[in-house]
């Protein structure tokens, strides 16, 4: 397969692994590269020699390009830079704020800037600042959210702009991916589908939690504390909303309280689930698309098979028109 996306990227499928913290490490990045795909690591808020010592583990098991995703409210975000500028990556994807500094920053040192992006508007923006390509995510994903939905998000971006775009947010197989490529996208990105992979270091409670999830599995915390997420349902997020239900009946003098206890309260949880396997008291960070996922695969093959499906999909579609 050939898109702009294979040829800004050095890669051989248009499928982009997410950076997800806590388990966007060495072992599934290195996977996803190897497998023809686009691997990235998940800085999150680790500091830059965590980041320093992923990235040569990876050099060590893959000549394959990879990039490294960079969280803007990260306590570490400069030092990440300059560490990611020292040991020549090439490619940086950029979330959790508005990139108006990092981005010129990162392009005038010769590295490939992709921005995820939430709305038309921050595209054009990050097209504006030198952008050389963005990931339209919707709300379907896993993890931090915007509010529309991946439908509705990618062919409005395509039209607005003119570098590539990325789909994310829901897309777990090649039907997705397929789709994706019909709204304009020239790339898929996934998260919650490479969860349940060999190669991912997340808990063993967690992947096979997701192979049990269902469509409607999933709901959204956060949306008073200035962070929404998509997680699983369990007893953390029953409890998260129930502190959401305080602050919405909350004297006014009484918010700010509220939204910094939900704040506290969610400090360490997705490390809690991910990788200690707590899938009760953790942040189960997930898409909707966990109701498609039925298998742990190696990564390779789920790469492959995507990209399988979402061939046959567009070449072989039933649809006729009289």
């Amino acid at each position: 397969m050939k898109s702009r996306f294979c040829e800004l990227l050095g890669i051989k499928y248009p499928v982009i692994q997410g950076g997800m913290v806590h388990i966007g490490t060495w072992e599934l990045v290195s996977a996803v590269s190897s497998g023809g795909g686009l691997g990235i690591i998940g800085s999150g808020n680790y500091p830059a020699s965590w980041v320093r010592d992923q990235i040569r583990r990876i050099r060590e098991r893959t000549d394959k390009p990879f990039g490294v995703n960079l969280v803007l409210f990260s306590p570490y975000k400069k030092e990440v830079i300059e560490t990611v500028i020292e040991e020549k990556v090439k490619i940086v994807t950029i979330g959790g704020g508005v990139a108006r500094t990092e981005i010129p920053y990162l392009k005038q040192r010769g590295i490939t800037v992709i921005p995820v992006v939430g709305s038309v508007r921050y595209a054009i923006l990050c097209e504006k600042l030198g952008a050389d390509a963005v990931i339209a995510e919707g709300m379907e994903s896993g993890g931090e959210i915007g509010e529309v939905s991946t439908i509705s998000l990618v062919p409005q971006v395509v039209r607005s702009i003119r570098i590539p775009v990325a789909a994310a947010g829901g897309i777990a197989d090649g039907r997705g991916a397929a789709a994706a490529f019909m709204l304009g996208a020239e790339a898929i990105q996934m998260g919650t589908r490479f969860i349940a992979s060999d190669e991912c270091i997340a808990h063993r409670n967690f992947k096979e939690l997701i192979l049990k999830s269902k469509d409607t599995d999933t709901v959204i915390v956060g949306n008073f504390s200035g962070v929404r997420m998509r997680v699983i349902r369990n007893s953390f997020c029953r409890a998260i909303l129930e502190k959401e239900r305080e602050y919405l009946l909350a004297d006014p003098g009484e918010k700010e309280r509220i939204r910094k206890e939900i704040i506290n309260f969610c400090m360490g949880r997705s490390l809690k689930a991910l990788i200690e396997g707590d899938i009760e008291n953790g942040a189960l960070l997930a898409g909707q698309s966990v109701g498609l996922i039925e298998k742990i695969m190696p990564v390779a093959e789920i790469i492959t098979q995507t990209v399988e499906q979402m061939k046959d999909c567009i070449l072989r579609s039933d649809l006729v028109f009289c």
